[in-house]
């Protein structure tokens, strides 16, 4: 079984026991996160899709902890003037262990 969910403006497909990053969240390391923004649920020969979200449907994590992504530098300078500027950023996301994929259906 896999879904799609949205989590900070992003779609991802994930599984059970999937290990994934999202943009952060604030929440504990070893805290449930549940992600109910379900697009698509699907399985080998059937899938479910939301308009634009599954109805009951939600995917439960585990915050495994806040990481950094790798450096974006940012170079900007004018010719023959001897004017450059250098800045670096690294976006902290949020690293997340999927445990289960509710699907809603009764």
């Amino acid at each position: 079984m896999y879904a799609v969910v949205e989590s900070g403006g992003k779609q991802h497909r994930v599984e059970p026991n999937m290990v994934f990053d999202v943009e952060l969240l604030h929440v504990p390391k070893g805290e449930q996160v549940i992600l109910d923004k379900v697009l698509l649920i699907g399985d080998d020969d059937q899938r479910r899709v939301g308009t634009p979200y599954v109805d009951g449907a939600r995917v439960v994590c585990r915050a495994l902890g806040e990481i950094k992504a790798r450096k974006v530098v940012a170079f900007r300078y004018k010719p023959k003037e001897n004017i450059r500027k250098r800045r670096g950023h690294r976006q902290r996301h949020t690293r997340v262990m999927v445990e289960s994929i509710e699907t809603g259906a009764a």
